[in-house]
């Protein structure tokens, strides 16, 4: 089964690249290496803020994580053309929005994790890094960036 097949069975639909909000470019491929620049939570189109600990539950936070790793993969099809060529996604690293007695970070980055695994399988399976952090751009509540292997 293709990507493409796991995607529209999971009723997911690419979204298009989104223009940074700084100074930096959405991706850069070098050799076999496609390092995708972080992409903040979004619901409905507008960014999705808060902070865990204080407004933000863990599921919620999992259903943000899932959201951005869909963005992810707009982008990553829009670096290499084809998600059939991901061989693999090396690394993912998640920033999550808390307050400094918040400790679920690693739960709320499984909900962008366990996407990945559900439309890439074995692909999809990487080394991930979650970190909490006091503030993300725009009172985000989750940044995740991406490193995949193309084949």
């Amino acid at each position: 089964m293709t990507i493409y097949k796991r995607l529209e069975e999971l009723q997911i639909t690419l979204p298009p690249v989104a223009t940074p909000a700084a100074a930096y470019v959405p991706f850069v491929q070098t050799g076999h290496l496609v390092f995708i620049s972080g992409h903040i939570s979004k619901k409905d189109g507008k960014v999705w803020t808060g902070q865990f600990g204080k407004n933000m539950t863990t599921p919620e936070g999992q259903a943000a994580a899932r959201a951005v790793a869909i963005d992810l993969l707009g982008t990553l099809h829009a670096a290499v053309g084809d998600l059939n060529k991901v061989k693999r996604i090396v690394k993912v690293m998640s920033l999550v929005n808390s307050t400094p007695d918040f400790t679920e970070q690693h739960l709320v980055t499984n909900g962008c994790s366990e996407l990945l695994g559900q439309v890439l399988g074995d692909k999809g399976v990487h080394a991930r890094s979650a970190f909490g952090v006091a503030q993300l751009p725009m009172g985000a509540c989750v940044e995740i960036e991406l490193i995949a292997e193309i084949g």
